[in-house]
């Protein structure tokens, strides 16, 4: 019992600002069960309540009781609980992206500022070149994906462990023998990351892991985190076979530990790239179709609106498709958020193989109609990212933190 006790591990103990997975199950078929001396703190299920404001951080003893048959051994850990975080109000944008596979570091994170609140307007950080890079699994970095802890304090960045620039089997290979992990990173301030772990979060009968992304559900108390993946029949481990991409999910508290994946869009036919945003109760997923054109499907390549109250729920009502027809050749990879000084939002679509980055206008989710943003000045060459709403605080320790180009 003693061994399987000292190999138990719990992350980020050092520093905890949200809820911890404390593992049930242990080496050699143990059981683990938890005690707190501060359950109003961290419960024994791995749930944390921060103190307010000023109260000052907590120090927690968690102790892990190790069992096997009428064997017992047990293993202290101490939880040290930042207080929560100020709240300050969003004053401005900042975007994760990349640029494309037709550079060696094309495939690699670059970020960038919005001139004030304007999110039309943009200054490119690190004189534009990359921000983020990484050497884990094929090298690669696309699709960056950054989400702010609900407390506020702590942030996730996460993106498709592929790397085109150089791939000999093409997208055919990437999809049926490519990477089923996802590259993460994590930061408290948005300027220091820690080095990026691969987290594996497809299934085996899976070929790839494309575009993740990850939204709080206060119901769960966990992330969500969505991707997609070509998904191969079980008798089939070569993945030799027909298939296409549906969006899977999978729940996790700390991205290091996952639920089991299940799927979550399936239109029975392909679909990568979905994104969402919550208002007024109603979450609105925006999803790339997939089809080939030539199918005589007259919305492939655009973008397919739907909605739903649940973000998990395998059903969500449709709302409109062809959105971004007429003003892009084609689309992937929407990113949608909300204007912070008026009633309106904003849609960035990929025009994959042309522009990139294009927006797009609306001020009702609702109706699905959506209108090409006039006199913009996006970073040049982005595609496929994110849009993250910034404090002034945060603005401003990423401008000094930078060089601007």
């Amino acid at each position: 019992m003693s061994l399987a006790a000292a190999a138990l591990t719990v992350q980020g103990l050092d520093d905890v600002r949200g809820s911890l997975t404390l593992p049930t199950a242990g080496a050699h078929s143990t059981t683990v069960s938890w005690s707190s001396s501060g359950s109003g703190v961290v419960g024994p299920d791995g749930v944390v309540r921060r103190p307010a404001p000023g109260r000052g951080p907590r120090s927690v003893r968690l102790t892990a009781t190790v069992t096997r048959g009428r064997a017992a051994a047990t293993r202290v850990f101490t939880a040290y609980v930042r207080e929560l975080p100020r709240r300050e109000p969003f004053g401005a944008y900042l975007m994760a992206y990349f640029t494309g596979e037709d550079t060696p570091d094309g495939e690699q994170i670059r970020m960038a500022l919005s001139r004030g609140d304007d999110p039309l307007r943009w200054q490119e950080l690190n004189g534009g070149g990359p921000v983020l890079t990484s050497d884990l699994g094929t090298g690669g970095l696309r699709d960056p994906f950054v989400v702010r802890s609900p407390e506020g304090d702590r942030f996730h960045l996460i993106a498709t462990d592929l790397r085109m620039y150089g791939e000999s089997g093409g997208w055919d290979r990437v999809q049926r023998t490519g990477s089923r992990s996802v590259v993460v990173r994590e930061s408290t301030d948005l300027v220091h990351w820690t080095d990026p772990w691969l987290a594996e979060v497809a299934p085996e009968t899976a070929g790839n892991a494309w575009a993740p992304e990850a939204y709080w559900d206060e119901g769960l108390g966990s992330y969500v985190v969505l991707w997609a993946s070509a998904l191969y029949a079980a008798d089939d481990p070569e993945h030799t076979g027909s298939t296409y991409n549906r969006m899977l999910r999978a729940t996790t508290r700390d991205f290091r530990t996952f639920g089991e994946p299940t799927v979550w869009h399936d239109p029975g036919h392909s679909v990568i790239d979905s994104t969402v945003i919550r208002h007024e109760g109603v979450h609105y997923r925006f999803t790339k179709d997939e089809r080939d054109p030539s199918s005589a499907a007259p919305c492939a390549r655009f973008i397919t609106v739907e909605r739903s109250a649940e973000l998990t729920s395998a059903s969500y009502e449709f709302v409109a498709d062809c959105v971004g027809r007429g003003g892009v050749e084609r689309g992937e990879g929407p990113v949608v958020f909300a204007s912070l000084t008026e009633a309106k939002w904003y849609l960035f679509i990929d025009e994959f193989g042309g522009r990139g980055y294009v927006p797009f206008e609306s001020t009702d989710l609702g109706s699905g109609r959506w209108t090409p943003s006039a006199g913009h000045s996006l970073p040049a060459g982005a595609r496929h990212g994110t849009v993250l709403p910034v404090t002034r605080r945060e603005y401003e320790r990423l401008l000094a933190a930078h060089a601007m180009g």
